[in-house]
């Protein structure tokens, strides 16, 4: 990432409350999540979130972007097939966070939606994953088990569900709040 990104991600970070940012509103949860790896590859700072209830278009997911780059996303997005609405947030209705933390005997529980990891709070080894009923939940715990969070996202990249897609959030949770303690 260049500098000049690097700059602007953290002045907008600083700016940033509810007035100022936007969602992406879909018809469905797989498009949600192509819009988000699509900006993100474009260097965008977006994220997918729980749109306030009178806000959903069919879907429980919504990409959460700042307000002042909507044109430059605009313009990607027209590019695509894609169709989408952008509302703008205020501060009486934020979205709702996806993400809920607990700590336990050591151990700290990280639940995105219906997917949970658990991680040793000392050495940041996952030691259960639960959740979803999607076909490649089985594939992830299996390949989770065991490995430190720092090495968790190359196996979430053989994911492609909504349960996967939630099952990284809870690691990227994890793993901020790793970076927060050391």
């Amino acid at each position: 990432m260049t500098m000049f990104k690097q700059i602007k991600q953290k002045l907008l970070k600083k700016r940033a409350s509810p007035q100022t940012k936007g969602l992406i509103l879909v018809e469905d949860v797989a498009t949600a999540m192509a819009i988000e790896k699509l900006l993100q590859g474009h260097g965008f700072s977006v994220k997918g979130v729980a749109p306030p209830p009178h806000l959903r278009k069919g879907c429980d997911l919504a990409v959460e972007f700042d307000l002042v780059e909507q044109m430059a996303i605009e313009r990607i997005l027209n590019k695509t097939n894609v169709s989408y609405e952008i509302s703008p947030l205020n501060t009486n209705e934020p979205p709702l966070e996806i993400t809920k933390i607990k700590e336990i005997n050591g151990y700290i529980l990280v639940r995105a939606a219906n997917m949970k990891v658990t991680f040793d709070k000392n050495t940041a080894m996952i030691v259960n994953v639960s959740g979803g009923g999607c076909p490649d939940v089985p594939f992830l715990a299996q390949n989770l088990m065991g490995k430190r969070l720092e090495e968790a996202m190359v196996v979430m990249e053989k994911g492609h569900s909504l349960c996967a897609y939630m099952l990284k959030r809870a690691i990227e949770k994890g793993l901020e709040l790793l970076n927060e303690n050391h």
